[in-house]
């Protein structure tokens, strides 16, 4: 009997410990290994008992900070950070009990978002591998490297928090992390020489849509927000709001420096809408994370033959060129945007491209010199800039190539040309230092140019420094 009183008294007290270590909590992102942007206010919040006051230590400086719980228990406050460097401990205390985070670098931090082709990770998916994903694997272990993937979730009410952890780069844990994310995170640990840490949150095969809440669509009568359960019962990461409430509530508000986005697949059929979404969506989402204009660089889709899934109703607008220009048009809408252009390494018959260093790399070129201010390489495609009609052909110039363009010795046979009567021709073509010369012999008067303007193509036209040139077409036919 004695024993068993014993045994009651220790599981009280257990049960009483808990429930005051309870009393503080953090979210996922708050863990053991996390990092923290560098020189900047980097938001830290939690829960605990209603009006509770805490107090939160920072090790980097020995300084104290106090908060007060509102009457929910949610508290929130801004911690200043150093210059990259660490390990750190930040404590967490009510006065009775305190939680402790481990292991903390500071550096620069990137949101890295998106659909499969963001979320496809380094080990692949299966049956469809990432180029030397195995050899980046081996090769990963790099503490200074750190990442967290948020898991997929479809709700109709914004998360607070999720079931994650963060992770420091090594073998066991890079295969499964996001490949893309891994190339742009990589380069620029390499090249900046500073921790770097990583938040993914992609859902393959994710709209727009989805990843925007009720608010940002408002002006968008297509898309249908949800109201119950049964409405996520088909196809719920294409439903509008659900990634919005499912995966990027819980990291909304945290101290990034920039992000990364690879989306539009799911989206090829609504092209024209498509530049305006995005336009809303990154503008909302800076409003929310409230750091100002934020770095937003993002891939322009592959091209892939998505004809294949209209066998019986294709309509021209399905063509992926015409999303390809509208992801153009917005990198030219968005304050403090870039594109990485994709045209050399598309599949005809597989959407997930498996070059996958290709966009990422071309992330972290972007992110080098328009966040980091490096210079020295070639960072953004070449672009059309202007065409002009002389003598029967059609001269079209192009920006971006410091250093000129050049089809690597190859016959360049993707551009058309057409007359008034708005038929397009092959078009024969000479590749100049920052210029195309175009013509052809069923076309006496042009009026319009197209480049590669095709659900399936192949980059023919690059820079000096091995960047393509995006499809493009002169005319609004």
């Amino acid at each position: 009997m004695r024993n068993f009183s014993k045994s009651i008294i220790a599981f009280v007290c257990l049960i009483g410990s808990f429930q005051i270590n309870a009393a503080i909590k953090l979210p996922a992102l708050f863990s053991d290994n996390m990092m923290l942007q560098q020189k900047s206010k980097a938001p830290i919040w939690g829960w605990a008992d209603k009006n509770q006051s805490l107090k939160i230590q920072t090790s980097w400086d020995a300084k104290t900070y106090e908060v007060k719980a509102d009457k929910e228990g949610k508290w929130k406050i801004a911690l200043q950070t150093p210059a990259a460097g660490g390990p750190y401990e930040i404590s967490v205390s009510d006065g009775k009990a305190s939680q402790k985070i481990q292991n903390i670098l500071i550096g620069e931090v990137w949101l890295c978002s998106g659909q499969s082709n963001m979320e496809m990770p380094l080990k692949g998916f299966p049956g469809q591998p990432v180029y030397k994903g195995n050899e980046a694997i081996v090769h990963s272990k790099n503490n200074q490297i750190r990442f967290i993937t948020i898991p997929r979730a479809t709700v109709l009410t914004p998360n607070e928090d999720f079931v994650g952890k963060w992770n420091a780069a090594g073998p066991q844990t890079t295969g499964d992390f996001s490949a893309t994310a891994w190339y742009f995170g990589s380069l620029l640990h390499e090249v900046l020489d500073v921790p770097v840490g990583l938040i993914h949150v992609s859902y393959g095969g994710s709209s727009m849509e989805a990843w925007m809440n009720q608010e940002m669509l408002k002006d968008f009568n297509s898309a249908k927000i949800p109201t119950k359960k049964e409405d996520l019962a088909k196809d719920p990461n294409r439903v509008a709001t659900t990634l919005f409430n499912g995966m990027l509530s819980p990291v909304i508000g945290y101290g990034i420096k920039g992000c990364i986005w690879y989306q539009g697949e799911s989206n090829y059929e609504r092209a024209a809408e498509y530049s305006a979404l995005m336009q809303k969506m990154v503008s909302s989402w800076r409003e929310l994370w409230g750091q100002g204009e934020f770095p937003f660089y993002y891939c322009q889709i592959a091209p892939f033959n998505y004809a294949q899934f209209h066998p019986n109703d294709y309509l021209e607008k399905y063509n992926s060129a015409f999303l390809r220009e509208a992801q153009l048009k917005a990198s030219k809408e968005i304050p403090n945007s870039g594109m990485a252009v994709l045209m050399d390494i598309g599949e005809e018959n597989n959407i997930h491209p498996i070059h996958k260093e290709a966009g990422g790399s071309r992330l972290g070129y972007l992110a080098l010199t328009k966040t980091y201010g490096l210079s020295g390489f070639e960072f953004e495609s070449p672009e059309y800039k202007a065409m002009e009609i002389k003598e029967g052909s059609v001269i079209v110039a192009f920006d971006n190539a410091p250093n000129g363009i050049t089809a690597n010795g190859k016959e360049v046979t993707g551009c058309e040309i057409a007359g008034e009567d708005k038929v397009f021709y092959p078009a024969k073509a000479e590749v100049r230092r920052k210029s195309v010369v175009l013509k052809s012999d069923k076309v006496t008067n042009p009026v319009a140019v197209r480049y590669l303007f095709k659900d399936v193509a192949e980059a023919q036209i690059f820079s000096t420094g091995g960047l393509p040139v995006s499809s493009f077409r002169t005319d609004n036919w």
